[in-house]
């Protein structure tokens, strides 16, 4: 025992009692609570309303719905609808102190409405907390919120975390300025070259609501004619939003805009923001400092005052669909608005959609096109590669690569940088005719048929139906081959051809946003082409049956649509641009690309798609599980009446290692696919079935995963 501890040093017990109550005194005086209390037990309620309904934070589907607490005193004047609020949740019934419930873990949440009473006849438990003052969500935020949740078949609670981003203190205590005056009437600019252009900017300056889908020509105008849209909308005395797909084209579009109108009139909206300034952006919008927005997907829900133009570029993009539940589309999100709002829509891009075809096809929207006099002025020229060509070229054919692409590379080369589009590799072969190449397609349901590891016949990829005898529908062939999958290490061969010429990347690892227009070999992945300074001078499009034979139901469309991107980077046919397609040249795809008329492509799309009964003419929803589950599911689910069920059919097993897809199987577990599609004007009734069923299931504390999604991007 050492000195300091021993007996005959003493302590504090051995002080003199008049010293002990002096230090207890002190300490007592000192002691500061660090945080509000939790119960506010024997607190005195507020005097008017002391009832706070909130949305709390659990975005389970059986606890979608709002929750009365008490409003303590102390809190009256900040519990104000639309605050951040802490709560406790989940204290039991026998848990009730001086008239109050108490226990629960304590959960964030928003106040959405005061209550001069409640509804439920038990105790309440008090309001733990008001985070924040600051008023976030008002009623038409979660009106917007509510309507998504419901075409989603989601929670409330988990549209809410897409909508409203975290809250960053420092940001939350910072002011936001005032707005600035509403700018001049900007002129047509470029948008004269479209045959509406200037009527489109004119309605939109003088206030109107005008609808459009726009088929914009190629070249990098279009940002500027995004700048003169949100402009005219300002100069109406409105806001503006303009969603895109990634933080590429948000900086040219941020560019233009700047270029435009100035710094201070517009926010930017990017999870690359980091997210202080990205929450101070979210704010200045929320509290009118700033009238227009721009931003990727997580921008769809920003609260713009006085909305007066939500705008989406290029809505084919992957990037557009939320991954998360209930993984909404900025598609539908912007469509709910402009109906919420009664504000203009336009839905641009350089391709066309089937989507964007159906709203103009349906008379909602208005096609905002250019001559085919602009057209052909604006776009490069478009060559084609088929199987005849490679087979007078053996060489070609071992090299990916035919004589015709060598010498437009050659050629290009010449003048300034040659754009090589790689398809990404993975994608998942399918069965084709071996003559034509047309994807071997299910007769009962149109899905794609898929070779037996142990069996001759084929297996519809969608329905599960055998099929043993098929042949060709478009020249009658009866033999099948094996589609194109992955594209060799074209960077590589490429290389070796031109010793001379720097050969750089652009892909996933890293993406290269602009080029010089000195000449070079720029090797990209489809949606990672960087901006060439003056355009390129040439461009490749390699396996042109990788991208066509996707397992999907959009393989074309979507290939279409990427071609389309990489080509609009090519100068025009007047300053020497040329683009070479290595692809069968008598696919509707590819014929559409050659005549650069993705409006009639989407166009013939549609009308498959009605004869089908398929999307976007039909909703479909997508339920995946484990087999067991998935019966369980489909034969508790009350489904319309006019429900169809297809399947369900096995999924791909996740590898181990592999990055997972979203609603893929967990690594080596075997899941199965029901798809479920219901007639136009029954999307509601399908939606709202499904929520139920999936809100049954967890109420009963179910292990075993259910995936549910409205909508799928991909079918197979």
């Amino acid at each position: 025992m050492s000195s300091e501890n021993g007996p005959e040093q003493g302590g504090a017990q051995d002080a003199p009692p008049e010293q002990l109550a002096l230090i207890r005194e002190t300490v007592r005086r000192a002691k500061t609570p660090r945080a509000k209390p939790r119960t506010w037990r024997g607190a005195a309620l507020a005097k008017e309303l002391p009832v706070a309904r909130v949305l709390v934070d659990k975005g389970v589907l059986h606890l979608d719905r709002y929750f009365d607490y008490a409003v303590p005193e102390e809190l009256d004047a900040e519990a104000q609808p639309g605050v951040r609020v802490r709560v406790r949740f989940g204290a039991g019934r026998h848990r009730v102190r001086d008239g109050r419930r108490e226990g629960g873990g304590l959960i964030d949440g928003f106040l959405v409405e005061r209550l001069a009473e409640s509804d439920y006849a038990g105790p309440l438990a008090a309001l733990a907390q008001v985070v924040s003052p600051e008023r976030i969500l008002d009623e038409e935020l979660l009106g917007l919120v509510r309507s998504v949740a419901d075409r989603y078949a989601g929670s409330v609670a988990d549209v809410l975390q897409l909508a409203v981003p975290p809250r960053n203190a420092r940001a939350d205590k910072r002011e936001s300025g005032q707005p600035l005056p509403a700018p001049p009437v900007p002129e047509p600019g470029s948008w004269a070259r479209y045959e509406q252009g200037a009527a489109f900017v004119a309605a939109l300056a003088s206030g109107g609501a005008p609808r459009a889908v726009w088929n914009a020509l190629p070249g990098p105008q279009w940002a500027e004619e995004l700048a003169r849209a949100v402009a005219a909308t300002l100069a109406s005395g409105r806001g503006a939003l303009v969603v895109l797909p990634d933080g590429r084209t948000v900086a040219r579009a941020d560019a233009a805009l700047t270029a435009l109108l100035g710094e201070g009139r517009h926010a930017v909206l990017t999870a690359d923001a980091g997210p202080e300034k990205r929450y101070a952006q979210w704010l200045a919008v929320r509290r009118g400092a700033v009238r227009a927005v721009i931003g990727t997907r997580g921008a769809m829900f920003a609260p713009v005052r006085d909305l007066g133009l939500v705008a989406l570029w290029d809505d084919g993009d992957d990037s557009h669909s939320e991954p998360h539940a209930p993984q909404p589309h900025a598609r539908e999100v912007l469509l709910l608005r402009a109906a919420q709002d009664r504000c203009a829509f336009l839905l641009g891009g350089w391709s066309c959609t089937v989507d964007a075809a159906q709203l103009v096809e349906t008379g909602w929207a208005r096609p905002l096109v250019a001559t085919r006099e602009q057209v052909r002025g604006a776009a490069p020229l478009v060559r084609t590669v088929g199987d005849q060509d490679l087979a007078r070229d053996e060489a070609a054919r071992a090299a990916r690569l035919p004589t015709l692409a060598w010498q437009a590379v050659r050629e290009g080369l010449r003048h300034g940088p040659v754009l090589v589009q790689v398809p990404r590799r993975g994608y998942v072969p399918r069965m084709a005719c071996a003559a034509c190449r047309t994807p071997a397609r299910c007769r009962h349901c149109s899905g794609p048929l898929e070779g037996q590891e142990s069996a001759s016949a084929l297996r519809c990829g969608w329905c599960g139906r055998e099929e043993g005898a098929w042949h060709c529908p478009e020249c009658g062939a009866f033999r099948l081959r094996a589609q194109v999958v992955g594209a060799r290490r074209t960077a590589e061969e490429l290389g070796r051809a031109f010793p001379a010429v720097p050969v750089r990347t652009s892909g996933r690892e890293h993406v290269l946003d602009t080029v010089s227009e000195a000449p070079a070999l720029i090797v990209s992945t489809p949606g990672a082409e960087p901006v060439a300074e003056g355009g390129y001078a040439a461009a490749l499009l390699l396996d042109g049956w990788a991208m066509l034979g996707r397992p999907d139901l959009r393989s074309g469309e979507d290939a279409l649509r990427r071609w389309l991107a990489a080509a609009a980077l090519v100068r025009p046919q007047s300053a020497g641009g040329t683009v070479v397609a290595v692809a069968e040249p008598t696919l509707r795809p590819v014929q559409a690309l050659v005549r650069w008329d993705p409006v009639g492509h989407a166009l013939r799309e549609l009308a498959e798609r009605a004869e089908l009964g398929f999307p976007p003419v039909s909703r479909m929803a997508a339920v995946a599980g484990p087999p067991e589950a998935v019966g369980g599911f489909l034969g508790a689910v009350a489904l319309p009446a006019e429900a169809e069920v297809l399947g369900p059919v096995p999924l791909p097993v996740t590898a181990a290692g592999r990055p997972r897809r979203v609603g893929a199987p967990p690594p080596g577990e075997h899941w199965e696919r029901a798809l479920v599609r219901v007639p136009p004007g029954r999307g509601a009734a399908l939606a709202g079935a499904l929520k139920a069923a999936q809100a049954a299931r967890t109420a009963r504390g179910s292990d075993t995963a259910v995936w549910v999604r409205i909508d799928p991007p991909d079918i197979g």
